[in-house]
């Protein structure tokens, strides 16, 4: 990235594009805290928000959305829609206040007020113990790579507010590692807002700071440390580098390991897609032949690769987000059992968290952000107060409202 007058920037890189979306965390979350004080952040970030827009803006396009230099020869197409969306959001939400913001979100999804005030009016005047939600596709929009998923200062402001209003203990659970390159490195909320709780619950950053994790057998982590060094090695090709690059790329998770097989935008060739997941489930049965160690999830985009932990008469099974919310309750003496629990996801996956919530207290309430009625079935079915949303805007709005509950 090369910023000549201080009034440009050009990238003309991925690696200048990432170095650029890292740079907007490090505004993001100034802005974050100033607001979060009551004080106004100033002209500063905002103009730097305004040339990171218009860098991105200006990349040229290719067959597809955008294209930028992967290395001296190849180039490399990618979807802008939510880097650029987002710092669109966040300058109007900083240009215009709360309130106009509002009624821009109202405007850009159908439904927006009766959604948020349903969710407004179920929620309202209750103190959560606990709050437990995933990250992408809930609480955040989706992007198309999971390392310039920055999260916008609007999203942080909300968010941090019904954290410190509504909430003794809250917990952001994600599948991606917690750092390096993880979930701290996309978010822009106050440090000690938020428990950081990454692989699926199996890491995380509590309130003062401290990273805990859960055991692993040493055994099984020679296994996935295996695996690791030959992924790296498999995407190092010039065929296959591009799934280190797409969606959720590499991750090293404590625990698992995921690679991304497409992304959101279909970006891959369906057929050399599945070939890829057939060169990683090959390369796991030779690691791994009588399947006591590794578990593999296939999303559709990514390739998740579990360590597998003993559950008792039932034997092996894949550590999962409910795992992982009753380790943290044990290890952070959250209490769920006193509840009343909040918990809020997007996917099936997500489950786990409502269904062990559950299980430590039926005081447990649940939105989940989707439009699959089969889903929004199976939530209500462990938990008969789970209500569902169709966008993570609505949810983040209705959150920062509360618990006051003020109707838009």
């Amino acid at each position: 990235m090369t910023s000549g007058p201080k009034d440009k920037m050009e990238i003309s890189s991925l690696k200048d594009f990432y170095r650029l979306m890292a740079r907007t965390r490090e505004v993001r979350a100034a802005v974050v805290s100033d607001l979060l004080a009551g004080h106004a952040p100033g002209p500063g970030p905002e103009q730097e928000l305004s040339l990171a827009l218009a860098a991105l803006s200006a990349i040229p396009p290719g067959r597809g959305p955008r294209t930028l230099a992967l290395d001296r020869t190849r180039t490399i197409e990618i979807d802008l829609g939510y880097e650029i969306g987002e710092l669109e959001k966040d300058l109007f939400y900083l240009g215009n206040g709360e309130q106009a913001f509002l009624e821009r979100l109202a405007a850009m999804h159908p439904g927006f007020k009766d959604q948020v005030n349903e969710a407004l009016g179920r929620l309202a005047g209750i103190r959560f113990n606990c709050f437990v939600t995933d990250r992408d596709g809930t609480t955040n929009n989706y992007c198309g790579r999971y390392r310039s998923s920055i999260q916008s200062a609007y999203n942080a402001v909300f968010l941090s507010r019904f954290a410190g209003r509504a909430v003794n203990s809250p917990i952001i659970m994600t599948s991606a590692p917690l750092r390096d390159f993880g979930l701290l490195d996309v978010s822009a909320n106050p440090q000690g807002t938020f428990i950081y709780a990454a692989s699926k619950g199996r890491e995380c950053l509590d309130l003062a700071g401290l990273r805990r994790s859960h055991p692993i057998d040493p055994a099984r982590q020679a296994v996935l440390e295996a695996l690791n060094q030959r992924l790296s090695k498999l995407i190092a090709r010039p065929d296959l580098e591009k799934f280190g690059l797409i969606g959720s790329g590499l991750q090293f998770k404590f625990g698992q390991t995921t690679i991304a097989r497409q992304d959101i935008t279909g970006s891959v060739p369906e057929g050399e897609s599945l070939g890829f997941l057939e060169t990683i489930r090959s390369l796991v049965a030779e690691l791994d032949p009588a399947g006591a160690n590794l578990r593999i999830e296939d999303t559709g985009l990514d390739v998740e690769i579990i360590l597998t932990i003993e559950a008792g008469d039932e034997g092996l099974k894949d550590f999962d987000k409910g795992d992982g919310v009753k380790y943290l309750d044990r290890e952070l003496g959250l209490g769920m059992a006193r509840g009343p629990n909040l918990v809020c996801g997007d996917t099936s996956s997500d489950l786990a968290m409502v269904r062990a919530a559950m299980e430590l207290s039926k005081d447990t309430w649940s939105v989940f952000v989707t439009v699959k009625q089969d889903l929004a079935a199976r939530a209500r079915d462990i938990c008969p107060r789970a209500l569902t949303l169709p966008e993570p805007d609505m949810l983040v709005t209705a959150l920062g409202l509360l618990p006051a509950g003020r109707l838009l």
